[in-house]
């Protein structure tokens, strides 16, 4: 298979449910000999496709349907970017359909285990099928169609022993009910339902949290340029149609569409959504401008070296893909529990109805048996194990500033026993601060407020933030004008003042800006981007917690030695977003579990690459976007919470897997012995997803 030939393509796949449809998916897919390669996507439950080009899509829908799955191109229909929500909005209108019946049936049901007997009961029982069957016909069928498609192509998962049981209750309730029967079992299929449906739900809220998609970031990039012809005309031309050579005119506050080398006019570009770095960053002639990045003040002409795909934003929008693929086929701790779970109970099942037919019980009450140890079994426990668990843990960590947005990112984070930590915007706080304004007069701060609060310049929004902390009014000045590039100059007591370019040449590449009135320099202030306040107390308490930091930085070192020195930690600097994926990877291939830090576009391939990974709040879209969580606030400390509380939410999520195994340990063998009764079932199924959900609970307070 000639690869150059391959296209590539990815699917939505909703029904991707555990590690055993992802082993079906891309073991089987590859059979077909007109795909090359199948790779899942677990948390956005995609599957990327490398196929020859003279496949036919319904061919390869085909593919997917042979597997027992349903799939979906992405990208051909309106609604197709909302299928997982839609998905989401149909599990909770089945959990809400679900829990109202349970509540109406079970009232029925008590009136009948108190002694309803004779008409009443039946009439009862007959109340409780006109509830519980159209209940099963709709909540029922994110389970029936999964479980049909698979065994319609001659598979098995999950759902389908719960569908089984669940229609065989049906069944058998509805026999029993018209014969006048003693029991009738409509009460338990619908709690069954319900509890599952919660556990899917939940684990369904989860997941909705981590979609973003690569396609964000490219969002950053200008939509087009104004070109200018070999005839000195400009006309406007869209992204997609820039090609080499082509000379833009990019005017002040207007975004790169592509990569090129400035040949005209110089002026200050905001590389923040590339480096990180806060900082306005000059450029001029022959110096290098990226797609993406923003021209803060004077016109600029850049000639195109790169435009569309060939751009570095979209080089970094390619590795944080690949990376993202990679994490992807994490295995999650309920993912192996639910592998073993179905052969484990269709076994059982056809074990008690086998065991009792030779034992002479007969059909019906062996049957009665299966059905019984089917419902013991059902897996509303395991269920709800892991996702009560998780939400509850980002309940707790979203009032404590962090958003988790993927329920295995809280697996992943407990297991981190390494972090690297971009520096400038992570370590601090990406924001240029004035420094020594305690020094300067009263007149002069009155002076820069005033010119200063008239700009939107980074640095002069730093001089308002820092001078507003002082009780100082800004000076009564007039015909206030910016030059961009060189400052902003008012009147004031008949002479100009002027806030702008130091003309000092001892600051060397400094971040400083210059007060002057008449020419003569008045005041020189500099800026730093601080540490955050608590950086070196989280460093300190994430080694106390086993989890070793070091600095990852595409700064030069000159600029990040300083931080380094001050928080102990040892530095790599001057990485490329390619840099840092490759010192992941050798991180993970020394056997490291990494959690990355950053913030900036650059983070965007390393945060997606990450064994886990956290983004600030004021972090680019796209690293946010990349990450598996983001705190909020100046503080670093929530970090360290995010781990605290992720490897506490793995002790619950393992004490409820315990509580799980041991209901069933005691449960099943009674319903082997054919001894649970309709009311022992309904009280031992959710009284042991109420234990779990209780004890999911204690994680609330586990952050004070």
């Amino acid at each position: 298979m000639n690869a150059a030939a391959l296209v590539e393509r990815d699917f939505a796949v909703p029904d991707i449910r555990c590690v055993g449809c992802i082993a079906k998916l891309e073991q089987g897919l590859v059979r077909d000999k007109r795909i090359a390669a199948a790779r899942v996507n677990f948390t956005e439950k995609r599957v990327h496709l490398s196929y020859m080009p003279d496949t036919d899509m319904p061919d390869l829908i085909g593919a997917f349907s042979t597997l027992g799955f349903e799939a979906h191109p992405i990208g051909n229909g309106p609604g197709e970017a909302d299928a997982e929500a839609e998905t989401s909005r149909e599990l909770l209108r089945s959990v809400a359909v679900s829990g109202f019946a349970m509540m109406n049936i079970m009232l029925l049901s008590v009136s009948v285990w108190s002694g309803a007997a004779g008409a009443t009961r039946d009439l009862f029982h007959w109340l409780s099928a006109a509830i519980a069957l159209p209940t099963v016909a709709y909540a029922g069928r994110p389970f029936f169609r999964s479980a049909w498609r698979a065994l319609r192509h001659g598979h098995t998962n999950m759902d389908v022993p719960i569908s089984i049981g669940v229609a065989l209750v049906c069944a058998i309730s509805l026999y029993e009910t018209a014969t006048r029967g003693a029991h009738a079992y409509f009460d338990g299929a619908v709690m069954l339902l319900f509890f599952l449906l919660c556990g899917r739900w939940l684990d369904s809220v989860m997941r909705d949290r981590a979609r973003g998609g690569v396609t964000a970031l490219l969002r950053n990039m200008g939509s087009g340029a104004t070109v200018l012809g070999d005839d000195g005309r400009s006309r406007w031309v869209d992204a997609t149609a820039l090609a080499p050579e082509m000379v833009m005119l990019v005017a002040a506050g207007e975004r790169l569409a592509a990569d090129g080398v400035v040949v005209g006019g110089d002026g200050q570009l905001d590389l923040s959504l590339l480096t990180g770095e806060s900082a306005p960053q000059p450029v001029q002639l022959d110096d290098r401008a990226h797609a993406g990045t923003l021209n803060l003040d004077a016109p600029i002409r850049v000639r195109v070296t790169a435009a569309g795909a060939d751009t570095a934003i979209a080089d970094i929008a390619r590795l944080m893909g690949e990376a993202a693929q990679g994490k992807s086929r994490y295995v999650r701790i309920a993912d192996r529990a639910a592998r073993l779970y179905a052969p484990a109970v269709h076994c059982l099942a056809l074990m008690a109805f086998a065991g009792w037919m030779v034992a002479g019980a007969g059909w019906h009450d062996s049957l009665l048996i299966a059905a019984a140890v089917l419902i013991i079994t059902c897996p509303c426990a395991l269920g709800l194990a892991v996702p009560a668990a998780q939400i509850v843990a980002a309940g707790a960590l979203m009032r404590a500033g962090v958003l988790v947005k993927d329920g295995s990112a809280l697996e992943r984070l407990a297991e981190v026993d390494l972090a690297l930590v971009d520096k400038t915007g992570t370590l601090t706080l990406g924001r240029p601060e004035a420094i020594g304004l305690d020094r300067l007069d009263t007149g002069t701060k009155s002076l820069i407020l005033a010119l200063s609060q008239a700009s939107r310049h980074p640095l002069s929004e730093a001089l308002t933030r820092g001078l507003q902390r002082y009780d100082v009014r800004p000076a009564e000045v007039t015909s206030i004008t910016e030059t961009p590039g060189f400052g902003i100059e008012a009147q004031w007591a008949g002479g100009i003042v002027k806030l702008g370019r130091p003309q000092r040449g001892d600051l060397g590449d400094a971040l400083a800006t210059e007060l002057s009135v008449d020419g003569d320099a008045v005041a020189t202030i500099r800026f730093a981007d601080r540490l955050r306040p608590d950086a070196a107390e989280a460093i300190d308490a994430l080694g106390h917690h086993g989890v070793e930091a070091m600095i990852l930085s595409g700064d030069r070192a000159e600029a990040v030695a300083p931080v380094a020195r001050q928080l102990g930690l040892t530095a790599q600097t001057g990485m490329s977003p390619q840099d840092k994926l490759d010192a992941i990877e050798r991180q993970a291939g020394l056997g490291r579990k990494v959690l990355m830090i950053g913030d900036g576009l650059n983070d965007g391939p390393a945060l997606a690459a990450g064994h886990a990974s956290i983004a600030p709040g004021s972090a680019s879209d796209v690293g946010k976007n990349a990450a598996d969580c983001i705190f909020l606030g100046d503080r670093m400390m929530p970090v360290v919470q995010a781990v605290q509380m992720a490897r506490r939410t793995q002790t619950v999520v393992r004490q409820n897997f315990l509580l799980a195994i041991g209901y069933n340990a005691v449960a099943v063998p009674l319903a082997f012995m054919g001894l649970v009764t309709p009311l022992v079932a309904a009280i031992a199924m959710s009284g042991s997803s109420l234990i779990v959900v209780g004890n999911a609970l204690r994680l609330r307070g586990a952050i004070r």
